[in-house]
């Protein structure tokens, strides 16, 4: 059976699947899995997340996934992924990431 991504809704075809990475977990609250709701994301969704945001401000301002489709910095990124059908990108952490996690 598909799996559809919480946060693209892109449809991951059964055939993808086999890859035990193409679908990943993700704990809204990081920091915090023992008693945090967790959402499956596509591992492009998933990478983009942790390059973009702290783990404080996911916790703190984007802890549902209304709050991250409807974030400004993730929506260039949603515009595109969702007319790709690509499963593996390429990320990076963003200056502003690295200087607030550094």
């Amino acid at each position: 059976m598909p799996t559809t991504c919480a946060l693209c809704r892109r449809i991951i075809p059964v055939e993808t699947i086999r890859d035990p990475q193409v679908v990943q977990e993700h704990h809204l609250r990081p920091e915090e899995r023992a008693e945090s709701p967790t959402v499956m994301l596509c591992r492009p969704c998933h990478k983009q997340l942790h390059a973009v945001f702290t783990n404080g401000e996911l916790r703190e301002d984007y802890d549902t996934i209304s709050a991250l489709q409807a974030a400004d910095r993730l929506q260039d990124y949603l515009d595109w992924i969702r007319n790709t059908e690509k499963l593996d990108i390429q990320v990076s952490t963003s200056n502003r990431v690295r200087k607030r996690t550094g």
